[in-house]
């Protein structure tokens, strides 16, 4: 849990001082910083594909319960307090994390294969021409 407070209290110092934030960084900068953060811990034993996928579907399950009972919510969520803005952030970036996880754990370069699923997706479902 050290870690975890001390990467907060340099995220808060960094934009404090107004410096741009991580909000760019790439997949693969992601994979990198968490494989070291699991070899960090010696985590890297527990992370077993079918261990990846049950703790992700967890995480889809709160990510689910932030909008049980909202009905639907417009774009932007204009009427969300920012701290639930928060909470659904955190659990989407949980969901996103575990997925990176997975695929590097699996041998998929996920960056690849969802740039390859567009593509694939965009000859299925062509844009109707009238």
């Amino acid at each position: 849990m050290e870690g975890v407070e001390r990467e907060k209290k340099e995220e808060r110092e960094t934009m404090e001082r107004g410096e741009k934030k991580d909000g760019d960084i790439g997949l693969k900068e992601l994979s990198r910083r968490l494989e070291e953060f699991a070899k960090e811990r010696d985590w890297e034993q527990y992370h077993s594909p079918r261990n990846l996928l049950l703790a992700m579907v967890g995480e889809v399950g709160e990510l689910s319960e932030i909008f049980m009972w909202r009905g639907e919510v417009p774009k932007g969520l204009p009427n969300w307090e920012e701290s639930d803005k928060e909470h659904l952030g955190e659990e989407l970036s949980d969901v996103l994390l575990y997925l990176i996880r997975l695929s590097d754990i699996c041998g998929i370069d996920l960056g690849d294969a969802a740039a390859k699923k567009i593509i694939k997706n965009g000859v299925k479902y062509p844009p109707k021409f009238i």
